[in-house]
């Protein structure tokens, strides 16, 4: 018998669970659209990096994309498949090592691709660059937003060649966050505007992630269009790399409550904290659903929810309930699998959460469990 193998109460805290049975349901909407619309779909790890669960993810995507060289790394030893990689630069001994692992690689510059190109040329590697439509179709999140005024991301129409340079074969944009099709189809018609003499040159076309496509109520329609559209008339081979899609809802922060501070309303310190387990929770910012709760004043008891860090602003925020949590009482935020477990970090020597894996059968395996080791080779 697996000793890792344990009932949900018995998991100890903090601990990220990831359910297998909404990942997998995530992953099987993705496989649909790439059967009916002969795209590729790649998992980007700057989400998502939980290699344990590779195996899965593989069977039903293409691949996976990096942001650099240990993603891509990570991508080449655990999930096999085509592996891509985007960085604004590279180093020289970088690009050496990428070139022998990745099929396509994406440069933010011009300068750049010619700087690597005699590695990249002679291993045959794909390559590509990443362009600036200036369309920017966000809103309330400029640290997240790509075609911002200023933006190191992409070359913009005004300085990009003449005629693609030579051996560049596709073309990269990611421009959305967190969004549905129509802002994607209307970010195609930009680049179709200012880039569109270039299409026809392609053998793909990549882009990116942001795309909500697993969230309820995603015109799936008009994404397949799109991508049916942009195949059937450029001849290109359509890429894209969503990282919340892949694990989006699917997984979970359990906390303990460790003790109470009586303020204006009561203030519950959490074994979990928003700025070393879920930073974008302050990065965003934004308030993490959480199971069985409200919001403020929507049911009898409201508190604030904060961390033991020394941190003063290290509070999630504020939640109401039917009876106040009490000391030992264990909380569960949702949609807790992407962009925590690759951000999270020791500040204070705070522990890093578990990892565990909800099973179908209904067990949890423990895949990873972390100490006062971790903390320490972090530093020196």
């Amino acid at each position: 018998m697996n000793k890792n193998l344990m009932r949900t109460e018995e998991l100890r805290t903090p601990v990220y669970l990831v359910d297998e049975a909404i990942l997998e349901n995530n992953l099987k909407i993705l496989a649909k659209v790439q059967e009916e619309t002969g795209s590729r779909i790649l998992l980007a790890q700057k989400a998502f990096s939980m290699y344990h669960v590779y195996p899965m993810i593989r069977h039903y995507l293409a691949g996976a994309t990096a942001s650099g060289l240990y993603e891509a790394r990570l991508a080449a030893e655990e999930m096999g498949g085509e592996n891509h990689v985007f960085s604004p630069a590279y180093t020289a001994k970088e690009m050496q090592e990428l070139c022998g692992i990745c099929d396509h690689i994406s440069f933010n510059s011009i300068a750049q691709l010619e700087r690597h190109r005699a590695l990249w040329e002679s291993n045959g590697v794909s390559a590509g660059l990443r362009i600036n439509p200036e369309h920017s179709t966000q809103e309330g999140h400029p640290i997240y937003d790509p075609c911002a005024p200023g933006s190191r991301l992409g070359i913009r129409r005004e300085l990009f060649p003449g005629k693609l340079p030579k051996g560049v074969e596709g073309l990269h944009i990611h421009t959305l966050c967190e969004q549905d099709a129509a802002p994607l189809v209307e970010t195609f018609e930009a680049v179709e505007e200012k880039f569109g003499e270039y299409l026809h040159q392609l053998k793909w076309l990549n882009l990116g992630g942001g795309h909500h496509i697993t969230r309820p109520g995603y015109d799936l329609d008009m994404l397949k269009d799109l991508l049916c559209r942009i195949r059937d008339t450029y001849q290109v081979q359509v890429y894209l790399e969503p990282g919340e899609a892949i694990a989006l809802n699917a997984g979970y922060l359990i906390t303990e409550v460790m003790d109470i501070v009586e303020n204006e309303r009561p203030v519950l310190i959490l074994d979990a904290s928003a700025a070393c387990h879920m930073p974008d929770v302050l990065e965003m910012p934004y308030r993490p659903p959480l199971k069985d709760s409200g919001m403020p004043g929507e049911k009898p008891v409201t508190c604030t929810l904060a961390c033991r860090t020394c941190l003063a602003g290290d509070v999630i925020g504020d939640y109401s309930f039917d009876m106040q949590p009490g000391i030992g009482e264990r909380l569960v935020f949702e949609d807790m699998a992407i962009y925590t477990m690759v951000k999270n970090h020791t500040f204070n020597g705070m522990p890093l959460p578990d990892i565990a894996l909800l099973r179908k059968d209904g067990r949890c395996e423990v895949v990873k469990q972390f100490g006062y080791k971790d903390f320490k080779e972090r530093l020196s």
